[in-house]
């Protein structure tokens, strides 16, 4: 069933796609979406009310700059890496493709994050989280008996109703499955629709990422495999 929701597609600049501007973004709560989309966020969170869950926001807009820390600090060595297991990962001995690799499984590159859209938000029922349990947001916490199951069900069976759907439900051999990672179909698609490979390359050639060459070597796999490779609607 294709996701039903109430506003429709917007145009988007380069400087938007990649996380470079904020023009395009209004605040919600503590965090940043795109302003189309606030009204099927309200109706989402109501209605999962309703069901009885708080539904909160995590993460929503990200930046390019943030995105960056995040990639050249794991590429370091400076923040955790995991494989596919959701297992710490040394990476001692990995070569810089096999580092991106790693990295790209659970990292988006910084200019082709779907947090860079303002549409994309990672989600979790605040009234589920343990006390004195930080979320990790790992697929456990979201399947079986984890803390966030009812959540994740209640989002599988509902979300489509309010224009969200799931772009990582299943690991594709990309990306890692992110029950938690929500997207507005409509505002998303048409920017996937529009962003291109050569953009992106243009972008991370001005910038200041670590593995820099093997990235723009291998950015066609990289595309291919992490951006363009999203769950289809179910």
């Amino acid at each position: 069933m294709n996701p039903v929701s109430t506003s429709s597609p917007s145009a988007f600049t380069l400087e938007q796609v990649t996380g470079q501007t904020m023009d395009h973004l209004q605040p919600y709560g503590d965090h940043w979406l795109h302003k189309s989309i606030l009204n099927d966020v309200q109706a989402l969170q109501s209605g999962a009310q309703q069901a009885g869950f708080e539904l909160t926001i995590a993460s929503g807009f990200r930046s390019f700059e943030r995105q960056l820390q995040i990639w050249n600090g794991k590429f370091r060595g400076e923040r955790p890496l995991l494989d596919a297991n959701s297992q710490p990962l040394a990476i001692e001995g990995l070569s810089d493709l096999e580092k991106t690799h790693a990295i790209l499984h659970w990292s988006a590159l910084p200019g082709a994050s779907r947090h860079h859209w303002g549409t994309d938000m990672d989600v979790y029922c605040k009234l589920s989280l343990p006390h004195n349990v930080k979320l990790q947001l790992e697929p456990w916490e979201y399947e079986n008996n984890g803390h966030q199951a009812a959540l994740a069900e209640w989002l599988n069976n509902n979300m489509h109703h309010y224009g969200f759907y799931l772009p990582y439900a299943q690991d594709q051999g990309g990306v890692a499955r992110e029950p938690w990672h929500l997207s507005h179909y409509a505002q998303s698609q048409s920017i996937l629709d529009i962003f291109t490979l050569s953009q992106l390359r243009t972008v991370l050639s001005h910038s200041e990422i670590e593995g820099k060459d093997i990235i723009l070597t291998n950015l066609d796999d990289i595309y291919s495999r992490y951006i363009s490779n999203v769950s289809p609607l179910s």
